[in-house]
């Protein structure tokens, strides 16, 4: 890829897997995460600072691509759900995606770039105590297909929509050996989805030329199969 790719998130969990994956590559990356990073390759720019405090002095005059990686996991009762917890939950999934991508408009069209984000499977689906994430990821989805028709034929844009993925994030959901053999039994190819192979597809996504304005599952047969 001609210019670097910006992933937001790129300490941990998915973001950190594909920084990963490019780098080895020898590809650029300008990773954006609060935490420090200590990776140690030539190609990478490790910024620590909230993508709200990300500006456009920041960024190059083109980018191949955004990758947009933030997310949440809180899942509560719907009465048990406050007002903050709906407000936290769109800035971190939703707001934040929405604030790097007006920053990196101009030069992701320099770049001809492509935009990947993270939805949920959740949105799709219908889970209990999904309500205030997939109300936020439900956002991405819109937002993914409004740019794509915007930015088209010049940025691509598309998000990934995953089940459960052994991160850091989802860390309480599979904090012991019956939790995480619970949460694999429940999907039809009876295992969690791994940082990695989100990042495959990411990476996949970034060079696809013919594929804009689509979310696509990654789900361990979960979004479609019922056995």
């Amino acid at each position: 890829m001609e210019h670097p790719i910006l992933i937001i998130g790129h300490s941990s969990g998915i973001g950190k897997a594909l920084t990963n994956l490019l780098c080895r590559q020898g590809i650029g990356v300008i990773g954006v995460s609060r935490s420090e990073v200590n990776e140690a390759f030539s190609t990478l720019q490790s910024l620590q600072k909230s993508v709200f405090d990300l500006t456009e002095y920041d960024l190059p005059t083109a980018l191949s691509g955004v990758i947009y990686c933030p997310g949440s996991i809180n899942l509560k009762p719907f009465r048990s759900l406050k007002i903050n917890d709906f407000n936290d939950d769109f800035e971190t999934n939703a707001l934040g995606a929405v604030y790097v991508l007006q920053l990196a408009e101009k030069a992701l069209k320099a770049g001809k770039g492509s935009v990947v984000l993270f939805s949920t499977i959740a949105v799709a689906q219908g889970m209990p105590f999904h309500a205030s994430v997939a109300m936020a990821k439900g956002a991405i989805e819109g937002l993914t297909r409004s740019l794509a028709a915007e930015w088209a034929p010049t940025v691509r844009v598309n998000a990934i929509a995953p089940s459960l993925t052994d991160t850091p994030l989802a860390s309480k959901l599979l904090g012991n050996d019956a939790r995480a053999q619970a949460a694999a039994d429940r999907h039809p190819l009876k295992r969690i989805g791994r940082a990695e192979e989100m990042a495959e597809l990411a990476q996949y996504l970034l060079g696809a030329s013919w594929i804009s304005g689509e979310i696509i599952g990654l789900s361990g047969g979960m979004g479609h199969i019922r056995l």
